[in-house]
């Protein structure tokens, strides 16, 4: 799949098909650690209504309007109401709209778009229990690949990208041409030139005060936040390496069916192919490595790595992997461990391990240093506070809302578009056997995996990448 596809260019055309972590409505994909939904309150309570908290710890990347007056919508004054529409009604996508909805007061959802109807009824309807926080009318439910254009023209303030990660770049930059603040998924694209334009994007958001708040809700989870400050403050001391994971078993498969076409089912089981998801080392280990970026300081200067498919090898599987190994090179030398694996019957880990001179860290609320260090070992380990829990996927969405309404736009876009190609160029390295650096994938390379088209027809699935063999983009 690393082979370029001719087509359109990126920002043509659209699609609302499903949720980028749940394919239009089906089981989840990205499974989320039971640590991630028991956090506290804690770091968010403290922070004001005019930035995002995790902001203020430096755990996100802000727009440079800080100060700026309260940020207009197209409909003049700020409102006190915020209206929300919803681009790709799967799973995960009307999970995403009631956690907004949720998350603060005077926000409603009024928009709903995806590629298929009966995704758009039953977001619809499982989201009837928001009582008047939903305000959908049947005029303003909208479906096919141009969906997310009139989502755009309904009357939005804000719109959440939940469609598979391949249209986040053209509905990205069609939402900041439309002045709407946005919440997108990770990860933000498929390919270096998807990477690039989501920057731009960003580069846009900032100069029209928009803000973009995207998925990766470690950097909105209070214990993340306290041990990365913690560790970048120097209490591991010098970060010199690390290792991370996502290995877990097997997901959800979508047959093909005889009535529909290669695209049609493509869209439906697009976790297997790469040009719809990136491979699962993009859709779902963007995650960790985000945070080996965070403690690292950015992103790996190259990569190595391998993969392969033992397991899926089924054509239902697409092209995708499902193992990879990847060793990334960050500056001065230091370097991270990640794996990323799909199989049944095998051992499971999801987490981060940071090193650091003087000891290491799970950045997920555990520091320990060793006692050559200090005069003895010490283990810091989170507190939750007491009181009501919080939930990260809530909190990312209250803090995008308070930054809007407090004239404060965050701006998370680059950040997460370097560390979704972080995860791309693991990938190219895996697929084609090459050593790949930052400064080509981000400059250089011209891989684009849009298809020729956007349309219900026949689409030939592009060859199960063979490392040694498959060119390098």
């Amino acid at each position: 799949m690393e082979l370029q596809q001719a087509g359109t260019q990126v920002g043509d055309f659209g699609n609302g098909g499903g949720s980028e972590a749940v394919s239009m409505g089906l089981p989840v994909s990205d499974v989320r650690p039971a640590e991630a939904s028991d956090v506290s309150r804690r770091t968010f309570l403290a922070a004001s209504a005019a930035a995002s908290a995790v902001a203020l710890a430096g755990g996100c990347a802000t727009s440079g309007t800080r100060g700026a007056p309260a940020v207009m919508t197209d409909r003049g004054k700020m409102p006190d109401r915020l209206r929300v529409g919803l681009i790709g009604c799967g799973g995960r996508g009307t999970g995403a709209a009631r956690d907004a909805v949720t998350s603060s007061p005077n926000v409603e959802i009024v928009a709903l778009g995806d590629l298929l109807d009966e995704r758009v009824k039953s977001c619809r309807e499982a989201l009837k229990d928001l009582g008047d926080k939903l305000k959908v009318t049947d005029d303003r439910c909208f479906t096919g690949f141009d969906n997310y254009k009139h989502v755009l023209a309904a009357g939005v303030d804000i719109v959440i990208l939940a469609t598979p990660p391949h249209f986040r770049p053209m509905h990205l930059k069609a939402a900041m041409e439309a002045r709407k603040h946005v919440f997108m998924e990770k990860p933000v694209a498929v390919d270096p030139v998807g990477v690039r334009s989501v920057i731009a994007s960003s580069e846009l958001a900032a100069e029209r005060g928009l803000a973009i708040v995207c998925g990766t809700q470690r950097r909105h989870d209070p214990a993340y936040v306290e041990t990365l400050n913690r560790i970048l403050d120097g209490e591991i001391g010098e970060v010199v390496g690390g290792q991370c994971y996502w290995n877990q078993g097997a997901l959800w498969v979508v047959e093909k069916k005889a009535e529909w076409s290669d695209m049609e089912w493509q869209c439906r089981n697009w976790l297997y192919f790469c040009w719809l998801s990136g491979d699962h080392i993009v859709e779902q280990h963007v995650h960790n490595l985000d945070v080996m970026n965070w403690a690292m300081g950015g992103p790996p200067t190259k990569c190595v790595g391998t993969g392969g498919r033992q397991v899926r090898i089924d054509a239902k599987f697409g092209n995708i992997f499902d193992h990879f190994a990847i060793e990334y090179e960050y500056s001065g030398g230091r370097r991270v461990m990640s794996m990323a694996r799909q199989m049944p019957g095998c051992s499971d880990r999801v987490s981060e391990h940071v090193v650091g001179t003087r000891g290491w860290a799970d950045p997920n609320g555990t520091i320990h240093v060793d006692k050559h260090g200090w005069s003895k070992e010490k283990t810091w380990k989170y507190e939750q506070p007491e009181g009501e829990p919080v939930n990260p996927y809530v909190v990312e969405h209250k803090d995008l809302i308070a930054s809007i309404r407090a004239g404060r736009p965050l701006n998370e876009g680059k950040r997460i578009a370097e560390s979704t190609l972080t995860a791309i160029m693991g990938r190219m390295s895996a697929y084609t056997g090459r050593e790949v650096s930052w400064n080509w994938v981000m400059n250089a390379s011209q891989l684009d995996l849009t298809p020729p088209h956007y349309e219900f027809s026949s689409l030939p699935i592009a060859p199960v990448p063979v490392p040694g063999e498959t060119k390098l983009i």
